[in-house]
């Protein structure tokens, strides 16, 4: 996990990592959707390309990057770890504040780094066309760009409340080539159910899936995930391997890392390096994962099988859950209107190695403000959950004289979101 490669005085992660090889255990493996039975390898072969599945499968620790994707991450990687001091000073407390700035990337998120691996890996078996779904949009400009960089069509299902709030994000994925439709749609038998029972129907993520998944499966396409899957989670570890080297070279070490969490890929890909220091030495920083209060998977939800998806097409994951068919309410921060978590991630903190907890929409946009007038980033609103988090705990800090050390993923910026952060009567700040 500590190999780098060091390329005009940058480092680059050579490999990534997968927490499976140290986890005390591994959760209930996926099962069929149709015969509950264990999913095999095969099973999952005809919906994404078989490199992915190989990697979803694997239990080795170090997963070996593709020269061609890290040559396509160092347009943007490392990504900058920053030192908010704006931040410190405007609250007043003795905490120690880092953040690692995701918003760098070609589509102003983290997803890009799981995007590019999985078009890489299509265009390697002569895949012509990726179909996905997406919330707030992050995750489909992240494919969009990793398709047209690797020649892969790219076809995005956007869930209908995001695609209306967020006209730029959409636009964005147009100008990369992508063909992009508002979910539910009428381009699918699933998408078309859901309208005929509601016409003006707000969308979810596990709907925007269902159309993805029936629109490849009769479109001679494979399927791209944006998070939950093991996979996904892997390709993240970039992010937390690259700030374990550059907090050492700061002299810093973390006592709390945080990250929001939707599916769970940005939170894990922060965190899973760290929790793998806790699982090799006994030592390493607590982990909390924020969520909203609109759509509380990890902290109200149920840990058990359900599907990934509205219409049951995808497999049974073992994950917390608020049920596939949870319509969550418009919240703005769409990447984290999901009803489940990624099932490592839900492992974790059914093994107590990770802390939940559920941050209201105000709150997190109230923090964001703060943040845009300290540090100059506007953040999205997914990363104004965590920010939430951060502020409670420099707060905490400042109560207890603590000089703590937080460490916390900006996983994008919220410039393509000004619309939505302009709808909320923000109180002076």
């Amino acid at each position: 996990m500590n190999n780098f490669e060091q390329k005009n005085g940058k480092y680059l992660p050579e490999t990534f990592y997968n927490i499976k090889a140290d986890l005390p255990s591994l959760p209930p493996p996926p099962k069929h959707p149709l015969t509950g039975e264990p999913l095999r390898a095969a099973d999952l072969e005809p919906l994404f390309p078989a490199g992915f599945v190989a990697q979803e499968t694997s239990l080795e620790r170090e997963i070996p990057i593709p020269a061609p994707v890290r040559s396509a991450y160092s347009r943007y990687r490392p990504t900058p770890l920053v030192y908010a001091a704006g931040l410190k000073a405007m609250l007043s407390t003795p905490a120690h504040i880092f953040y690692k700035y995701e918003g760098v990337s070609p589509a102003g998120s983290h997803k890009t780094n799981t995007a590019l691996m999985q078009a890489y890996l299509a265009a390697q078996e002569g895949v012509e066309a990726l179909t996905t779904e997406t919330g707030a949009g992050q995750w489909g400009s992240a494919l969009a760009d990793a398709g047209a960089r690797f020649g892969v069509q790219v076809r995005v299902f956007m869930v209908r409340v995001s695609c209306r709030q967020k006209p730029g994000r959409r636009l964005l994925m147009e100008m990369l080539q992508a063909q992009v439709s508002e979910s539910p749609s009428r381009e699918t038998a699933s998408g078309r159910a859901y309208l005929r029972s509601n016409p003006e129907h707000p969308g979810s993520l596990g709907i925007a899936i269902s159309e993805a998944i029936e629109y490849a499966m009769h479109n001679n396409a494979k399927y791209a995930l944006g998070s939950v899957l093991d996979a996904v989670l892997l390709h993240q570890t970039v992010i937390g391997q690259e700030a374990m080297q550059q907090l050492a070279e700061a002299g810093a070490e973390p006592d709390l890392v945080i990250g929001c969490v939707g599916g769970g890929s940005n939170f894990a890909g922060i965190a899973f390096p760290f929790l793998a220091r806790r699982l090799r030495n006994g030592k390493g920083p607590r982990l909390l994962a924020v969520e909203p209060e609109a759509c509380p998977s990890l902290t109200h939800g149920e840990r058990r099988y359900d599907h990934g998806d509205s219409a049951g097409l995808t497999p049974l994951l073992f994950m917390h859950t608020l049920g596939c068919d949870f319509i969550p309410p418009p919240i703005h921060a769409g990447g984290l209107r999901y009803h489940g978590t990624a099932p490592l991630l839900s492992h974790a903190v059914a093994l107590g190695l990770v802390d939940a907890m559920a941050v209201a929409q105000d709150e997190a946009f109230s923090a964001a403000q703060r943040f845009y007038l300290s540090e100059g980033i506007l953040p999205a609103p997914e990363t104004a959950h965590a920010i939430a988090a951060v502020i409670r705990a420099a707060e905490t800090a400042k109560r207890e004289k603590k000089e703590t050390v937080i460490l916390f993923n900006l996983s994008g910026h919220g410039y393509f979101d000004v619309a939505a952060y302009a709808k909320e009567n923000l109180p002076p700040t």
